[in-house]
């Protein structure tokens, strides 16, 4: 996903072959008049709809997180993910679009009057289809159709976070958080590649069609410093060290929430292509393909490991295909899809385990749906890419595609790059937090449940409330 101003050349360029298809297909740059206008409000329509299902996916990241945890917490679970929309939009529109696409108005740091003023971005609300422009490869979106799609990849990315420090933190201090992200980190990260920055700019280009790491590898890593920094909930851990079962109130609700988030990504991954064409329903199938094989492997995985087919581990293996696949589904046949969503199956569970064991409490497995899988997408795109564009001009194949190694260099260079930027910077916010109190609830508080002692009611009534002796 790349901004829209930059036109059709640069989404040909970073978004692979099937925009590059899809352009030579519909000839967009010598379309002039009313079939013209025709392709850019079918454009425009078609990116907004996609906007509102990656929003839609707030509610699926609520009822998971809510049904993996204590009922006592369902209504903070549930403010959280309602304030990551609400500040996410906001943020981000407020300094975190100008920071991920510095180019857009020739400055890194944007202004509120840029975003929200009398000048501001949304007055000219028209593009350019003139045949001059279309000539040059200039094909943009309406700017508040691009700002109200990458915002919500903005609060998609903060909202990670809120599983993964469920039941133990300051609603006060979660919302510290969020802003930042939202308006700083996540904009940072971003502006490396989709803002033109030094990924992009690298000689064989780092490919992360629709955020394996920009947008899931950034949410993964700043939930599991936040999960670090705050430490375990109350009763997870013996006196020993291991880890006792804590589990969540309501599978029915965490699947119906999983089911919530692929729907969702239908509007993530075929929106990122950044325009209506053909090429659209084929990334759709290899969504549900990479999705598929992440549902069936960790649901495999788990009944090896654990004697059981566990179903929450078989709706994180669905979620888990489908992070792995955001970076390279522009890239890929259908056998690579279907290989990097398997492991990506497999990784899931044996992550869950990995890090419970290493004293990590991290209740619904945001970190290694999110950081651990995200990672893997974009090492299976050096791996298994069939294509990959160098700067626009010419392509290279993934290293098992005969294309050598330089792009598995640039996936894994990215890959350490937002690791190690998200992870201190996400321990200097959740650390600052920590230190000035604003962290984690008092132990009364959380033997309580945060319904009550963060919002002053409960999520369920009295007759609903599952017992609880933690």
């Amino acid at each position: 996903m790349v901004m829209a101003s930059l036109g059709v050349a640069a989404v040909v360029a970073m978004a692979g072959p099937a925009a590059a298809q899809s352009a030579d297909q519909y000839d967009r740059t010598t379309a002039v008049g009313a079939e013209a206008m025709n392709m850019v409000v079918l454009d425009n329509i078609f990116i907004f709809f996609c906007a509102v299902l990656v929003f839609l996916m707030q509610a699926g990241f609520g009822l998971v997180e809510a049904g993996l945890t204590r009922a006592k917490n369902a209504a903070n679970i549930m403010m959280k993910n309602l304030m990551d929309v609400s500040v996410g939009v906001l943020m981000f529109g407020l300094i975190g679009f100008s920071i991920a696409y510095p180019g857009f108005d020739g400055g890194w740091f944007g202004t509120a009057a840029q975003t929200f003023g009398v000048d501001g971005f949304f007055d000219n609300t028209l593009v350019d289809i003139s045949p001059e422009s279309l000539a040059d490869g200039v094909y943009p979106l309406a700017v508040p159709v691009d700002f109200f799609f990458q915002a919500a990849f903005a609060a998609t990315a903060a909202t990670i976070v809120s599983g993964a420090v469920a039941g133990r933190t300051k609603f006060v201090g979660y919302l510290a958080y969020s802003v930042l992200l939202t308006g700083l980190i996540y904009p940072i990260v971003v502006s490396w590649n989709w803002g033109g920055g030094w990924l992009s700019a690298r000689e064989t280009a780092f490919v992360d069609f629709a955020g394996s790491g920009l947008v899931h590898m950034t949410g993964g890593f700043a939930a599991l410093v936040g999960a670090i920094v705050i430490g375990p909930r109350i009763g997870k851990y013996d006196e020993n060290g291991k880890p006792k079962a804590m589990p969540g109130h309501s599978i029915p609700l965490a699947i119906t929430g999983v089911f919530l988030l692929f729907i969702g990504w239908f509007g993530f991954n075929p929106g990122s292509q950044l325009q209506a064409d053909m090429a659209v329903p084929v990334i759709a199938v290899l969504t549900a393909f990479a999705a598929a094989a992440g549902a069936l492997a960790a649901m495999v995985t788990s009944w090896l490991t654990m004697k059981k087919p566990d179903v929450s581990m078989a709706g994180n293996g669905l979620l888990a295909g489908l992070v792995a696949i955001c970076s390279g589904i522009g890239e890929m046949s259908a056998f690579g899809t279907l290989l990097t969503g398997a492991v990506a199956g497999v990784l899931v569970v044996l992550s869950v385990l990995a890090i419970e064991r290493a004293g990590i409490d991290d209740p619904v497995g945001a970190f290694s749906v999110h950081g651990v899988c995200g990672a893997w997408g974009l090492i299976a795109t050096g791996l298994l890419a069939t294509t990959s564009p160098i700067n626009g001009a010419t392509e290279s194949a993934g290293l098992f595609y005969g294309g050598g190694g330089s792009l598995l260099v640039t996936q894994l260079i990215g890959m350490v790059a937002i690791g190690v930027f998200v992870s201190v910077a996400a321990f200097i916010v959740f650390g600052g937090l920590k230190a000035a109190g604003l962290l984690r609830v008092s132990e009364e508080e959380e033997r309580a449940g945060l319904d009550v002692s963060e919002h002053g009611a409960p999520g369920y009534g009295p007759d609903m409330l599952v017992a609880s002796s933690v």
